[in-house]
């Protein structure tokens, strides 16, 4: 092949749908290109003119029109443009004109029908476009994972084993010892079918039986835990590893309906979620002092890195991270009410932030609250609540989880107030709102009760839902704050990079892209009453509302997830190779497919920004002031 077809042939390799073409057919479609250049301004497609070329841009860019005139898309380096004429019927359905001086190959019609009979992924490739794209990049990812399709009635491998809820604790041992099981399920036979009341354990029967000596008489109903974790027989396997981390059990009884399926066990999903992050949850409250808790911190880069190997999606990790930086928090107040004494009124301890969305990664700061009781008395109790606070926020800085540099913790007094005060600042917020306060408390809109009287935690949500869906002025002023961080794309659909500092010539995939999705992903769900606080979940809410439409739904969704694992996984590739993770990324470390949809990713975020403005600010006049 003479150099300069090979010259071609190694730019096109580099980008979709071409990279993953054999090579053998890439070298029959770079002998057929012609090459063609446009000035700037020209026009290169008019609307009903014949179609014979697919067009790929090695060079400059172009925008693309629809028939009435409105800008459709912009496309650079690497892109395609001129298959939907090549579908349909032979003629030009959207205009394009060179933005910029542009050098294209064109691949003729012949090569293309044929490309589009006998290259499945080309096929895939040319029919749908940007962000059907970018969801058809993530339904191949999660196809290859079987946490993500294998549904938890695969991990019930025996009939379920229970018995009467009346029966005594020496029956109950007995039949869990015959059965060969470590959980037995207690229900009532009163009702057809029927219904659960309770578990227990073999470590119910350790350490609520035995180590109190209680008589075999005893009514198992005293040492059940009534108060039941779990999951319905539609779920995945996934959904049952977020369930066990998020709520540190280990046995979940399968639902269909009020009918009991099964029972699966911690081992049955370890089988499929090697990376070990529930083993890591169960060693973290086995610990019995800091030392240990610091020790065991060290496993966590390993355990989101085997994550990312395995495919797991954003969901997957951001949750099971959530659920390890939790239970670092649970064990510290654990082992701080040990050392401190029982607290003096009871309190709640509040993620804030990352945590409460499920969604935190290894490069995190602490975000935390509390809330105490309104029998609280600062002058008697706040120097207990003082020392906890303290030795929480040090002990998680030691395991790897910073000092917030906003002083958003618990060790500060604002974040430290009875029920009370929290009610009246949620409440100021809501129906009282400054712009400059909003933008400070954006945070304590992402909360999650995760020790002591979380039913405090769940006062304010309620709070939240029912005030905030009826104050516009909140939500104008929310949705601005939201548009004050917009993605990294510019004019040409080139990456916008820092342009000094240690971070130049890079995009922060956090602060560019998946923290503005966080932020208006948030405002929508408020809008719509939503408790939720999981980002995918509140698209759930939003969408039951039809707030949005099923496709923008989707689209951000699919924005979302790849976003967030493009980010994920330069911060596994960093700690493999040895370096601190971050969230700055070039883009000459992306590959050609990761840049490509990205900017689909980026896209979606800059048109939901644009509705969001559209949305919210339709009342300003009336509202603002």
């Amino acid at each position: 092949m003479q150099a300069e077809l090979i010259d071609i042939r190694n730019h096109m390799a580099q980008y979709p749908p071409f990279d993953e073409m054999p090579e053998a057919l890439l070298e029959q479609v770079v002998q057929s290109i012609e090459v063609q250049y446009f000035r700037a301004g020209s026009a290169i497609l008019d609307f009903g003119q014949d179609s014979r070329w697919l067009y790929y841009i090695r060079s400059g860019a172009v925008e693309v029109f629809r028939r009435s005139g409105e800008l459709y898309n912009r496309l650079g380096e690497g892109e395609i443009f001129g298959q939907i004429g090549l579908l349909m019927n032979k003629r030009v359905r959207f205009p394009v004109r060179a933005l910029e001086d542009t050098l294209v190959y064109r691949i003729p019609d012949a090569t293309f029908q044929y490309l589009f009979e006998h290259d499945e992924n080309f096929a895939d490739f040319v029919e749908i476009e940007d962000r059907s794209r970018l969801r058809s990049a993530l339904s191949r990812r999660e196809k290859a994972n079987d946490l993500m399709t294998a549904r938890v009635t695969r991990l019930i491998a025996r009939p379920t084993v229970w018995a009467p809820w009346t029966v005594r604790l020496q029956e109950a041992a007995r039949i869990m010892t015959e059965q060969g099981v470590s959980a037995l399920l207690l229900m009532d036979e009163s009702t057809i079918p029927p219904r659960l009341k309770g578990i227990v354990t073999d470590r119910d029967l350790r350490t609520r039986a035995v180590t109190e000596a209680l008589p075999s008489e005893t009514p198992i109903s005293d040492i059940m835990t009534s108060d039941l974790i779990t999951i319905r027989s539609s779920a995945y396997i996934f959904e049952a590893m977020l369930t066990m981390l998020h709520n540190n059990v280990h046995h979940l009884p399968v639902m269909d309906g009020d009918e009991v399926r099964g029972v699966i066990a911690l081992s049955d999903i370890v089988k499929y979620e090697s990376q070990s992050s529930l083993y890591l949850v169960s060693n973290i409250h086995r610990q019995k002092d800091l030392k240990g808790l610091k020790r065991i911190s060290q496993e966590v880069p390993d355990t989101f890195v085997r994550m990312v190997n395995e495919d797991a999606n954003s969901h997957m990790i951001g949750s099971a991270m959530a659920g390890i930086g939790r239970s670092f928090t649970q064990r510290l107040l654990e082992l701080g009410e040990e050392m401190l004494g029982p607290p003096p009124v009871p309190y709640c301890f509040m993620a804030l932030g990352s945590m409460a969305r499920d969604e935190q990664l290894v490069v995190t700061d602490q975000d935390n609250a509390m809330i105490l009781d309104d029998r609280f008395v600062a002058e008697q109790h706040d120097a207990y609540f003082l020392a906890l606070a303290r030795f929480v926020s040090d002990g998680l800085a030691e395991c790897g989880y910073t000092y917030c540099t906003g002083d958003i913790m618990a060790t500060n007094p604002k974040w430290r107030q009875p029920l009370r005060v929290w009610q009246q600042y949620f409440t100021d917020w809501i129906e009282h709102p400054k712009a400059e306060a909003l933008l400070n408390s954006n945070i304590f809109f992402d909360l999650d009760g995760i020790h002591g009287q979380t039913e405090f935690a769940e006062t304010l949500k309620t709070l939240i839902a029912e005030k905030a869906s009826h104050s516009q002025r909140f939500l104008t002023l929310l949705a601005r704050n939201a548009l004050n961080r917009t993605p990294p794309l510019g004019f040409f659909r080139t990456f916008v990079l820092e342009e000094d500092g240690q971070h130049r010539k890079t995009f922060n995939l956090k602060r560019r892209g998946t923290a503005p999705l966080s932020d208006l992903i948030r405002v929508h769900a408020l809008a719509c009453g939503s408790r939720a606080q999981n980002s995918f979940e509140r698209l759930r809410d939003i969408g039951k509302t039809k707030l949005l439409l099923e496709d923008d739904l989707g689209n951000l969704r699919d924005a979302l997830e790849f976003i967030s694992i493009v980010r994920i996984r330069h911060q596994a590739l960093a700690i493999e190779a040895g370096r601190k993770p971050d969230n700055n990324v070039q883009p000459e470390d992306l590959s050609p497919f990761e840049r490509s949809h990205l900017k689909d990713a980026f896209q979606v975020v800059s048109n939901a920004q644009k509705f969001l403005r559209f949305r919210y600010n339709a009342q300003v006049g009336r509202n603002a002031q």
